[in-house]
């Protein structure tokens, strides 16, 4: 079981349900989310400036990201997040792309970035985190 997940989309309802899916697998202990790429690089920064050396942050291992978003969409997050700025947070997690389109440039795009373990659809669902349990040996 991993530690944190953090869930990356504008959309609350889709939020809500990988909140309750994600708790009913027992794929995490933890789950965090960011309504924008924005909103989750100022939850990295939080925890890269005011972390307390005594006690250890707990660091997403996993991150579901949505493509489409306002203010920050997940092409400029992963931009930021895999610059030097983020790389403490980006080299302990991996990111599966979860999005409602499968767009041919965007899974082409998405082989550019390491980091990428897989790009899957909406909405996620018992028998995806079975898949990926199996996938990243959890």
């Amino acid at each position: 079981m991993l530690e944190q997940i953090l869930c990356i989309d504008d959309d609350p309802i889709t939020l809500m349900l990988c909140k309750k899916v994600i708790s009913k697998s027992e794929f995490s202990n933890e789950i965090i989310t960011a309504q924008n790429g924005e909103e989750a690089l100022l939850h990295f920064n939080t925890l890269k400036y005011t972390n307390n050396k005594n006690k250890v942050s707990k660091k997403p291992e996993l991150i579901f990201l949505d493509l489409n978003m306002p203010v920050m969409g997940g092409w400029e997050f992963l931009d930021h997040f895999t610059s030097g700025d983020y790389t403490e947070f980006s080299n302990a997690a991996s990111v599966i792309v979860l999005s409602s389109t499968i767009d041919p440039d965007d899974l082409a795009k998405a082989k550019k970035y390491p980091i990428i373990i897989d790009f899957l659809s909406k909405p996620i669902t018992l028998p995806m985190l079975e898949y990926l349990k199996k996938k990243i040996d959890i």
